[in-house]
């Protein structure tokens, strides 16, 4: 391995122990670490030896400090790149990290080091109109604050499926399902499963359910002509807004995002880990 680029959390107090650690570790096993010019400015002198990335620079790793918001903004960055992603958790939850803060230097030296594990992340591929936007977690459709109750319809390749009032829906990968779907009471799907699945957020109905949709099968969203604007999100990033009478598409992506892991790391222990109390 030669060269890594270093994403940090947004909160630059949360993650700036680490840069220095990554920079030590680098030097010793001999990697260049690469950032960008914003990432650079959070943390003043504690990134002392981690050089601008030029704009073409493919790295052989990312290396993110933060939580699965800033994996996520990593793993879009460099979708359909193969460059893996490893993180380390200074965030909340963290499920898509390989290590935790107290971890760090013996997780960032294998990192570094290339003794790691990869795992290809499928995506959702989302068309409203000329606007188009990926999610490696979900595709969220949410109503705005103060609006009133948003009426969602969507079909599967071309048959309606369910037509409800809600405050939105959402559409989540396997490594998504875990997020607002779970939330929603939606299923978790494995990593490795071939699917997404759709779920409504607080539907006013007593039949909607969740739905595990098929990898090659189109999810098409439409919102009622007499209703306000929906908000349309990726990995809840804001995307564009669904009109009233509008429609929207999402297709399946597989293997768009490389995640990177410790050796022996399993989606079930994971599960276990942030979970516990689902596990049984």
């Amino acid at each position: 391995m030669k060269t890594a680029v270093v994403i940090t959390h947004s909160h630059p107090p949360a993650a700036t122990e680490a840069v220095p650690l990554a920079v030590s570790v680098a030097k010793e096993v001999g990697v260049s670490l690469f950032a960008s010019e914003e990432e650079l400015a959070k943390h003043d002198d504690k990134a002392q030896g981690i050089a601008v990335a030029p704009a073409d620079l493919r790295p052989d790793l990312c290396l993110v400090f933060g939580g699965d918001g800033s994996i996520l903004h990593a793993l879009r960055r460099f979708a359909g790149t193969g460059v893996p992603v490893f993180g380390v958790n200074f965030g909340t939850v963290g499920f898509l990290t390989a290590v935790e803060r107290g971890d760090a230097a013996s997780g960032i030296r294998s990192a570094l080091t290339g003794e790691i594990e990869t795992i290809d992340l499928p995506g959702l591929e989302v068309r409203a109109g000329e606007v188009t936007g990926l999610g490696v977690n979900d595709v969220t459709l949410s109503r705005r604050p103060h609006d009133r109750v948003a009426e969602l319809s969507y079909g599967i390749s071309g048959q309606e499926v369910g037509h409800v009032r809600c405050d939105g829906l959402v559409a989540a990968t396997p490594a998504g399902s875990t997020g607002y779907n779970l939330a929603n009471q939606g299923p978790i799907l494995a990593w490795g499963v071939k699917g997404y699945v759709v779920s409504y957020i607080a539907p006013h109905s007593l039949t909607a359910r969740a739905l595990v949709v098929a990898p090659g099968d189109v999810l098409h969203v439409g919102n009622a002509p007499d209703r306000e604007a929906v908000e349309v999100a990726v990995d809840g990033e804001p995307l564009t807004e669904l009109a009233a009478g509008g429609q929207l598409e999402v297709r399946f992506v597989d293997a768009v995002a490389r995640l990177a892991q410790l050796p022996g790391s399993s989606f079930y222990g994971r599960i276990r880990e942030k979970f516990g109390h689902l596990a049984v």
